[in-house]
C-alpha cells in the first residue's frame, strides 16, 4: 500500500497557466481520505504554494508537508514550520549567481526561506510568475553582498532559448567542476541547488520522519529536477509531457498530461 503522494507542480499537477483541473484536485483529495499524505514538490517557494492548498483542503493543516526548493526545505503547512533545510553555502551562491549573470539575456533569481530576488527581471518571466502568485525583490545591482547574513536556498536564470539555457548549464558544470546540482525546469529555467540537494532526498529524508519507506511512495514529475525523486521512490510516475529521460525512469506513463495526468495515476494505482 502505498502511503505517501508526491507531486511536481507546474506542467506537472498544474496547467501551463498556473492552475489546478477539478480532476486533479478531487483525486488528491480522494487519496487524503484514505490516509495518503500528498506532498507536494516544487522548485519554488512553499509561500507561493498556499493557494493551491487552500484547492486541496491542506491549508495550514498540521501533519502535512511541502517540499520546496528542489528539496532546500520541508515545512509542515501548519504555521508553515520549517522543519528541514539544507541551504547553499554563501560562496558557492555567489559563485552560481556570478557565473549566471554572464549571460546578459537571461535573469538570474536568488531564493532566500522566504524571499525570491531578482537580477535583471526579463518580462517574459514576470509574465509567467503571475500565473503562480509568486512575488519578488528587483535587484537592483549585481551585488551579491546583500545575502552575506540570509539562508540561500538555490539559485536559477532564465531564459527561453535552449541553446542558451545549454550555456549555463555547461558554465556552472565547469565553474564548479562538477561538484553541484544543476538540472533544468518548466523548458525555460536552469536551476542551481547545492550537491546532495534534490526532491528525491528531501522526500526520502520527510518518509523517514513519518515512518514511510521509499517503496511506499508515489512521485508524479515531468521534467529534469523530477528525475532525483523519480528514481528513489517506489512508483515513479511520469504525466503525458515528461521529458524522454523522465518517461524512461517511469513505471508507469500516464495517457494525459498536466491536465488531468495526476489523477489518472491516482485512480491506476488504486489510490482512490
Amino acid at each position: 500500500m502505498y502511503k505517501m503522494i508526491t507531486s511536481d507542480l507546474d506542467e506537472t499537477l498544474l496547467r501551463a497557466d498556473g492552475s489546478i483541473s477539478q480532476a486533479n484536485v478531487d483525486a488528491i483529495e480522494a487519496a487524503v481520505s484514505r490516509g495518503v499524505k500528498f506532498v507536494p514538490n516544487t522548485g519554488r517557494s512553499y509561500l507561493t504554494v498556499q493557494a493551491l492548498l487552500k484547492q486541496l483542503g491542506l491549508y495550514q493543516t498540521a501533519d502535512e508537508y511541502v517540499i520546496s526548493y528542489n528539496g532546500g526545505v520541508v515545512v509542515e503547512n501548519a504555521g508553515n514550520q520549517i522543519v528541514i533545510s539544507h541551504a547553499m553555502p554563501y560562496d558557492e551562491a555567489k559563485l552560481a549567481f556570478d557565473t549566471l549573470r554572464q549571460f546578459e539575456t537571461a535573469d538570474v533569481h536568488v531564493y532566500t526561506t522566504d524571499q525570491l530576488y531578482i537580477y535583471r527581471v526579463r518580462a517574459d518571466d514576470e509574465a509567467y510568475f503571475k500565473t503562480r502568485n509568486v512575488t519578488y525583490i528587483p535587484m537592483a545591482t549585481p551585488d551579491f553582498s546583500i545575502f552575506k547574513d540570509q539562508t540561500i536556498m538555490k539559485v536559477i536564470a532564465m531564459n527561453p532559448d535552449e541553446t542558451v539555457r545549454h550555456q549555463m548549464f555547461a558554465a556552472i558544470e565547469e565553474a564548479f567542476n562538477g561538484g553541484i546540482n544543476v538540472t533544468y525546469s518548466s523548458g525555460i529555467y536552469v536551476e542551481v541547488n547545492h550537491a546532495g540537494v534534490d526532491k528525491g532526498q528531501a522526500v526520502i529524508e520527510l518518509g523517514e520522519r513519518l515512518g514511510i519507506t521509499p517503496d511506499e511512495i508515489v512521485a508524479f514529475g515531468d521534467n529534469s529536477n523530477d528525475l532525483a525523486m523519480l528514481t528513489q521512490v517506489g512508483m515513479p510516475v511520469s504525466v503525458a509531457n515528461g521529458i524522454p529521460e523522465v518517461q524512461q525512469a517511469a513505471k508507469l506513463v500516464t495517457d494525459a498530461d498536466y491536465e488531468d495526468g495526476v489523477a489518472e495515476g491516482i485512480k491506476k494505482l488504486g489510490l482512490m
